[in-house]
Formats: C-alpha cells, sequence, structure tokens
C-alpha cells in the first residue's frame, strides 16, 4: 500500500534559556493509506511534538512531513494548518455546550449545504452509533458517548490524516478499554489514516496497525502490533 503520511530526518527543538533544546532527532515514520499507527512513550519523549509539527502547529528544524505527494513541513516549507487537511482530537473533547451533538458534528461544514450538511450529519452519527442523540447536548452525554460526538466531528470534513492525542486519558478503565476497540473500528470502517499518541501500552497495542515506542530525546523503533 502507500504511506499517506511519510516523516523523514524530522527533528525538532524549542528555545530555552539555556539555549536550544532538541525535543525530536532524526525521527522517522510512515504510515499507510487507511490504517493506525500509534506513538508510545513516556511524558517528554516528543510523541506529542511530533503530533504537533504533522498538524502544523510547531514548525520543524530539519527532516520532512508529507502527507500525500504534498510537502506539510521543511526546513524551507510550512503550510498553515488550515490548508493541510489534518483533523485533530484532543484530550479534551472540545465540544461547544451551547450546541447539540448535531450542531457540533456539522459546525466545520458550515460552507456546504445545508442538505449536504444533514447528509453528512447523519451519516457519521450513525457510524458511531449515535444515530438517535444528535439532539442531546453534551451534558446529556456520557464521557463515551461525548468522545464519539468528537470524533464524528473531527471525521465531518473527511480529513487525509487524523491525530489522536491521548483521546482516552479522560475516561475510566473500562471506558477506555470499551472504547478503543470502537474508536478503532469505527476508522478502519471509515478507511481512515489516523495516528494515536498515548503512554498506554495496551491501548497502543488493541488500536494500531503500527507501533513506535519512543525514548527521550526520540529514539524510536517501529513494532507492528499485529505480530503481538
Amino acid at each position: 500500500m502507500t504511506a499517506a503520511l511519510r516523516i523523514h530526518h524530522l527533528t525538532l527543538s524549542y528555545d530555552t534559556p539555556r539555549g536550544p533544546q532538541i525535543a525530536v532527532q532524526d525521527f522517522h515514520l510512515e504510515v499507510e493509506a487507511g490504517s493506525i499507527a500509534s506513538l508510545l512513550g513516556p511524558s517528554g519523549c516528543g510523541k506529542t511534538s511530533v503530533l504537533r509539527a504533522i498538524a502544523g502547529f510547531e514548525p520543524v528544524q530539519a527532516g520532512e512531513i508529507a502527507l500525500g505527494e504534498v510537502v506539510l513541513s521543511s526546513s524551507q516549507i510550512h503550510l498553515p494548518p488550515e490548508q493541510r487537511r489534518v483533523g485533530m482530537m484532543f484530550q479534551e473533547y472540545g465540544l461547544f455546550p451551547h450546541l447539540t451533538a448535531a450542531q457540533n458534528v456539522v459546525f466545520g461544514l458550515r460552507r456546504l449545504p445545508r442538505a449536504a450538511q444533514q447528509a453528512r450529519c447523519d451519516e457519521l452519527l450513525a457510524l458511531v452509533g449515535l444515530k438517535d442523540a444528535g439532539s442531546k447536548y453534551p451534558h446529556e452525554l456520557s464521557g463515551g458517548q461525548q468522545q464519539r460526538v468528537a470524533l464524528a466531528r473531527a471525521l465531518a470534513p473527511s480529513p487525509a490524516l487524523l491525530l489522536l492525542d491521548e483521546p482516552f486519558s479522560n475516561l475510566d478503565a473500562a471506558t477506555r478499554e470499551r472504547l478503543t476497540v470502537e474508536v478503532r473500528d469505527i476508522l478502519h470502517a471509515a478507511g481512515q489514516t489516523a495516528v494515536l499518541v498515548t503512554h498506554h501500552e495496551a491501548e497502543a497495542r488493541t488500536m494500531a496497525d503500527t507501533m513506535l515506542v519512543m525514548q527521550p530525546h526520540a529514539k524510536s523503533d517501529a513494532v507492528d502490533s499485529g505480530s503481538y
């Protein structure tokens, strides 16, 4: 299969009072179209920095990030986030409390005709198992249901790549375990290419097709999670 996401020789650093601090050095990652990759590692190993660089929130000092045939970032190129066709789910679901589940899902589709918005919303709420919950507000939904609404909203604009930053960290263990499987199946059903950041090994192995184990200073070892 063709690699949808390619990261080669990526180096990221931050300015500190003591001078530049390297967060990620000579990092490599390739993710096949329609597959899920996981970046697994402890806090401070650079996994969230990689995610932010893919999304366009951080410039790169060296290396290249490409999505399909489009170079998103290099030492000379930096496409703004809104031009990358990259969606993102954060630890906090970020649902608008004054909007219903359906209104949250279509929030990023306001340029489409109303009928197209409704059709896409209905499709996604059915995909995440919430076809009858569109009229409910976030406070009327469980944590797991809110997470699925957030996933539907992230998928609504049909991103070429979806980034998930510790998306289950605010859930209890039982709900997290169940949703890990559910979200994996939803993403595979949608044919969505995705990158998950987590520090839970079981979560990474359950959800991802490929797992990269990251250590401080961004050393990484690719592992086929299906081999476990």
